[in-house]
Order: C-alpha cells, then structure tokens, then sequence
C-alpha cells in the first residue's frame, strides 16, 4: 500500500468527490497507473479555481483508491482524460498546509516547499498521510489508515 498526494483546484476535487473519482494532470492516464487499488490519496488544492488566483493552499480531500483501473471519459470538446474511482472518506474541513509544513517529510526544512507539488502526483509516506487525516478531522480515514498500517507498513516510494 502507498500513500499519494495529488493536486488540483478545490473546484476540481469538489467534482471528483461528487462523482467519487479522481483525475490527475490534465487527465494523463500514466500517473493514475502509478495508484493502486487500496492506496490511500490526499488531494491538495493550491487554488480554489482552474488557473486562478484565488489562493487556498489546503488538503481537501482524503480517500482509497478502487479498482477499475484508470478508464477514459468523453468530456466533450474533444476532452477525454482518464480517471480512477475513489471512495473519498469524510472529513470537516479542508487543511491549510501552512500549520503542517515543519511536520511533513517532504516540506521540512524546504523554503520552497511547493516544488513537489509541480509534478501533480507524488508518494508520500504514512506519517504524512496520518498528519493530513488529522487536520482534515477525516476520523474514517484516521481509523483505517491505522488499521491498514498494522497490517502493512509502508515507506513512501
């Protein structure tokens, strides 16, 4: 089991956790290979619109990663990204980053912490993925990411 942060704008999650999917990178299907069926995904949504301004910075979802594999959609206008099916866990707000960034592994120490955001998906370890849990108060996904990693520990890849 691996632990994923991907990332898009808090209006594209919205859309991914009503329809209980996630896309990555302008619909490329190679990233969303790299997730496995029981992997767990955080989304981080560095705007709340495509493109804009409007900064947020915050974890805005939290869930497990299903089978299918990924598969392709018609968005039409000649847009067919790739998506996989997630059952996203509840969670009572959203999580600035900016409280966590002495305590996740990847942005410790970083002045330019946002760099591993640029490549749209990333592993992450099990400390990290429990952390965003808590501040999300995503309780659901804070049990079972425990009871997951009693079974099998994991080190981000």
């Amino acid at each position: 089991m691996k632990y994923w942060i991907a990332v898009a704008s808090a209006e594209h999650v919205r859309r991914g956790l009503a329809g209980g999917f996630m896309q990555v990178c302008h619909g490329k299907a190679a990233p969303l290979r790299r997730i496995q069926p029981g992997d767990w995904v955080s989304y981080y949504s560095p705007t709340v619109t495509f493109g804009g301004k409007d900064t947020l910075q915050a974890f805005t979802a939290i869930g497990r990663a299903l089978e299918p594999d990924p598969y392709q959609v018609d968005m039409g206008e000649g847009f067919h990204p790739f998506r996989r099916d997630v059952v996203w866990s509840p969670a009572q707000q959203d999580a600035a980053i900016r409280p966590l960034l002495d305590q996740l592994s990847f942005t410790a120490g970083q002045r330019s912490w946002g760099y591993a955001f640029r490549y749209g998906l990333f592993p992450v370890t099990l400390e990290d993925m429990r952390l965003i849990a808590r501040s999300m108060h995503s309780e659901e996904a804070v049990q079972l990411i425990g009871a997951y990693a009693s079974s099998s520990p994991h080190k981000a890849a």
